[in-house]
């Protein structure tokens, strides 16, 4: 995969929307051959409608939210915080009582890897 260097500017990406369990999240998303790069914001309340077990990079750009473990583990993240996960290492999910923004960064480069 070979991107050329550019800027995004991320007001002119469009939003689509993603119910949680409860709450919304807002997309906008940019998508290249192996790698996508996501801007997200979660509603006040948000609950993911779902365990994800895919890898991510996720930078908190405003705000703070509580990303989950299924064995019941959770860490707080707060803005200026990131946290790093491979496909298929942890199965995960986001909350977030006051909402949030964030920088997500995932794609083939976190599959896991046998070595």
């Amino acid at each position: 995969m070979n991107i050329p260097f550019q800027t995004i500017d991320w007001s002119i990406i469009p939003k689509t929307e993603h119910k949680g369990e409860t709450g919304m999240a807002y997309w906008q998303t940019l998508q290249f051959e192996g790698l996508r790069i996501r801007m997200v914001e979660y509603s006040k309340g948000y609950v993911a409608d779902h365990w994800c077990t895919k890898g991510h990079i996720v930078h908190c750009l405003e705000g703070d939210f509580v990303s989950e473990l299924s064995n019941g583990q959770q860490f707080i993240l707060a803005k200026g915080m990131t946290y790093v996960v491979s496909d298929e290492l942890s199965s995960h999910r986001s909350t977030t009582v006051d909402g949030v923004k964030l920088l997500i960064i995932d794609g083939d480069f976190l599959k896991l890897s046998n070595q």
